[in-house]
């Protein structure tokens, strides 16, 4: 899913630009309320793991291969502001020092991964939430299917991006069906992904998880002070 530099001209990749700055904006202020002493050292576990899962590419079929977004995944652990700045945070370390996307496309990266894949993710997620049973069970199914949902969506807003200012002479509905369909492929594996970390997480401290709010009880900080 990450662009490469020049795949887009420079009029929609400074566009992305700019909805990406104003994304990371907002999100570094909305992000105060999601996060306290509790749940912030979280938001580093997340940005770590999806940076690592990032980094293992898994074959979906001829020559194809698909690696961990994680923009629902952060949204369901961290909440959906703080997860886009972990998405943001990981996409700016890899284009600058692993040259993965490129720091021309970086806004659209960020565009497509931190900001869509997350917004779209969490709202499935809070739809499937809202009619799955009330408990903290439903958190894991209800963020499958919103990582399953949101990977295609990314891929369709590109699909678009590319229709508007690609550089490669590509008819747009070859494009659209080649992202659309491996993407589906891919969202699945990150479905499963998402699915078995959440379940994880919210199985051993369900309060730490941003998704889960309201559905288990405050466990107490217990510091090694205390339990000596």
């Amino acid at each position: 899913m990450h662009v490469p530099d020049g795949f887009l001209d420079a009029p929609t990749s400074v566009a992305t630009g700019v909805v990406a700055a104003a994304g990371v904006g907002i999100a570094l202020r909305r992000a105060r309320a999601e996060l306290d002493d509790r749940t912030a050292p979280m938001a580093g576990l997340v940005a770590a793991f999806v940076f690592a899962g990032q980094m293992i590419n898994f074959p979906v079929g001829a020559g194809t291969s698909g690696h961990l977004l994680g923009g629902a995944l952060a949204a369901v652990l961290v909440g959906p502001w703080t997860g886009a700045l972990c998405i943001s945070v990981v996409l700016l370390v890899q284009g600058l020092f692993m040259a993965d996307g490129g720091l021309t496309a970086l806004g659209t990266n960020i565009t497509l991964l931190a900001l869509i894949s997350v917004v779209v993710g969490y709202g499935v997620f809070v739809l499937l939430r809202a009619v799955l049973p009330r408990s903290v069970a439903s958190v894991p199914i209800a963020a499958a299917g919103g990582a399953l949902v949101s990977v295609p969506a990314a891929a369709a807003v590109f699909t678009l991006l590319f229709a508007i200012g690609g550089t490669a002479d590509v008819a747009t509905g070859k494009v659209l069906t080649a992202m659309l369909g491996w993407h589906t492929v891919i969202g699945i594996g990150e479905a499963v992904v998402t699915g078995l970390v959440v379940s994880a997480v919210v199985a051993s401290r369900p309060d730490l998880v941003h998704g889960a709010r309201g559905l288990a009880a405050r466990r107490p900080l217990v510091t090694s002070e205390a339990a000596a």
